[in-house]
């Protein structure tokens, strides 16, 4: 029988959902303190790279085969639609969502495909001194050095796009829109925002581990394979 709390409130956002969103939070700033610490760091640079790639991988999957809610095909919605919520949002005819806004759906593509950009050029990057990613040795030199500058680059539009969330969150929040952090964190939204139907019923863990194992194994295995790395440097 269902506790007083669940009945005012529904599950909305699966557990892989959170765990992936908070993860990626986590990450961005660890990229730019493990950058900024210093070559010694660089190791631990690589690794945080190899969890934003794995993060991505998942979340890409899991927009198809995961949740109601977290599949794309539940919030992205065309140019017309983002319009005309955006218009309403600023009125009384606000409507609220169950999962993604029309608008935060697009940003998820966004903040998901800076990430993945992030995590792709840094595996072919170097620091033009002594370390290099994991793929240098399948590329050129030539080739490393443009995908370095677009790594270095492509994290400034992160953090441009990751400030525009932020403050969209807040300004929601301020507006009297609703609360966007915590179901984040819980899962869960007031029941008055969410029909019964909309709800979903279970996170599908052993799915959603498959995907993360089969995500992390692959990774590794291109790592192994990958030919030996040599930087040269000119003095």
């Amino acid at each position: 029988m269902r506790s007083a709390s669940d009945r005012s409130s529904r599950l909305i956002w699966d557990l892989p959902v959170r765990i992936t969103h908070w993860l990626l939070a986590l990450c961005v700033p660890l990229a730019w303190l493990t950058h900024e610490l210093g070559t010694e760091y660089f190791r631990w640079h690589v690794y945080n790279g190899y969890t934003v790639a794995i993060l991505v991988v998942f979340r890409l999957a899991w927009g198809i085969v995961g949740t109601r809610h977290a599949r794309f095909s539940s919030f992205l919605r065309g140019p017309v639609a983002v319009v005309r919520y955006l218009r309403s949002s600023r009125g009384e005819l606000h409507q609220a969502s169950a999962g993604h806004n029309p608008a935060g759906g697009w940003m998820v593509v966004v903040l998901l495909a800076l990430c993945g950009l992030q995590a792709s050029t840094g595996l072919f990057a170097n620091d033009q001194i002594f370390n290099t990613g994991p793929f240098y040795g399948w590329v050129t030199a030539s080739t490393s050095e443009r995908l370095s500058s677009l790594h270095r680059r492509s994290y400034d539009w992160l953090l441009i796009a990751v400030a525009i969330h932020v403050l969209a969150v807040i300004v929601y929040l301020v507006a009297g829109k609703g609360n966007l952090v915590a179901p984040m964190l819980t899962g869960r939204k007031p029941a008055r925002e969410v029909a019964d139907e909309q709800a979903i019923r279970s996170s599908r863990l052993p799915l959603a581990g498959t995907i993360a194992l089969i995500a992390a194994g692959a990774l590794a295995l291109a790592v192994r394979l990958a030919p030996e790395a040599t930087l040269s440097v000119s003095f």
